[in-house]
């Protein structure tokens, strides 16, 4: 019996205070770039799919660094060559955006079968190069005008101002 992807997934922006952003070129698309993202598996909770991508993706233990629900979330159609990975039924997807806040660019250990390079870039950059409409909005998202930070923590800068709970 065939195993389907559950049409629920994150999108982990990992990014520096300074808003650098890590992207990742994906292996199956050459020429396509974004942040890490991927199904949630049965019975894993959104931040432990959050972090196994994470780890799966990059190297990186998620737990080492600061791993945040953006609290955002968007339902997209699925791509026509990603939908033989889903029940025929499938059609959309519902991704939610986490945050992995690093001190710095750190290198990272790639998925061979996933990716082929990874890089660094301003967050003005990596919103232009991902292919993914939701992936740039999320990142656009942290690039929010500095004026608008002082009611925002380095660690969530996507909350709400007078919002607490990041």
């Amino acid at each position: 019996m065939k195993v389907y992807k559950i049409p629920i997934s994150v999108l982990v922006i990992i990014h520096t205070s300074d808003r650098q952003v890590l992207l990742l070129e994906r292996a199956d698309h050459p020429g396509y770039w974004q942040s890490v993202t991927g199904s949630r598996n049965q019975g894993e909770t959104l931040p432990q799919t959050a972090a196994r991508e994470v780890a799966e993706e990059t190297g990186l233990d998620a737990g080492r660094y600061e791993l945040t629900d953006w609290h955002i979330q968007s339902e997209y159609k699925l791509y026509e060559e990603w939908r033989w990975r889903y029940a025929p039924e499938v059609t959309h997807n519902t991704e939610h955006v986490f945050g992995l806040l690093v001190p710095e660019p750190v290198p990272v250990s790639l998925a061979a079968r996933e990716h082929l390079q990874f890089a660094w870039f301003p967050w003005e950059k990596a919103a232009e190069k991902v292919f993914s409409p939701t992936n740039a909005e999320a990142i656009r998202k942290l690039g929010r005008d500095k004026s608008d930070t002082n009611n925002r923590s380095e660690k969530n800068p996507c909350a709400e101002p007078g919002r607490t709970d990041s």
